[in-house]
């Protein structure tokens, strides 16, 4: 039951993941939540993070960052990483997923998604059939709501963690 939420991959931070690999594998498009995926929650975007984006066009990527936030939070990072946006994406929900691959002109075959929450980020993209990427957050400091969740993630960490180890 709880494997619905597992992700497909889970690493330390989205700097780390091999997407001149992913790309060789035939991957196009990539869609990134923001808050504590790219940078902490509310800050804007930083050299880091705009720096992954020009590499990610570099090497070919569509990009497209896909939030529950407000419009001006999400165009604000948008306008200086130089990506596409969706803005209320009403996260799980696979539809804005699915929109973003159609602005992407990428398929579930050809996109994957990285995000720090399982209950929203993860379960909808696996709910729109695409590889997930789960990285851990990059400050504490959150919402309320979100620390609440934080607690049944880590049970499902748990449970993810042994069945990989019982798998190996």
């Amino acid at each position: 039951m709880l494997e619905r939420f597992y992700p497909d991959v889970y690493m330390d931070s989205s700097y780390e993941i091999d997407y001149e690999g992913l790309y060789e594998r035939g991957y196009r498009g990539v869609i990134f939540d923001i808050d504590n995926t790219l940078v902490p929650h509310g800050a804007p975007a930083d050299a880091r993070s705009i720096e992954l984006f020009k590499r990610l066009k570099g090497i070919g990527y569509e990009s497209l960052l896909l939030s529950n936030n407000k419009e001006p939070r999400v165009k604000s990072f948008s306008d200086k990483v130089g990506s596409r946006y969706i803005f209320k994406a009403n996260k799980p929900f696979p539809e804005s997923y699915k929109k973003a691959m159609e602005i992407m002109g990428t398929t579930t075959e050809t996109t994957f998604f990285v995000g720090d929450q399982l209950f929203t980020d993860v379960w909808g993209a696996k709910k729109a059939g695409i590889l997930t990427y789960l990285v851990k957050p990059i400050h504490p400091k959150e919402e309320i709501q979100i620390v609440l969740k934080r607690y049944l993630e880590k049970i499902v960490l748990f449970f993810y963690n042994r069945d990989l180890n019982n798998k190996q």
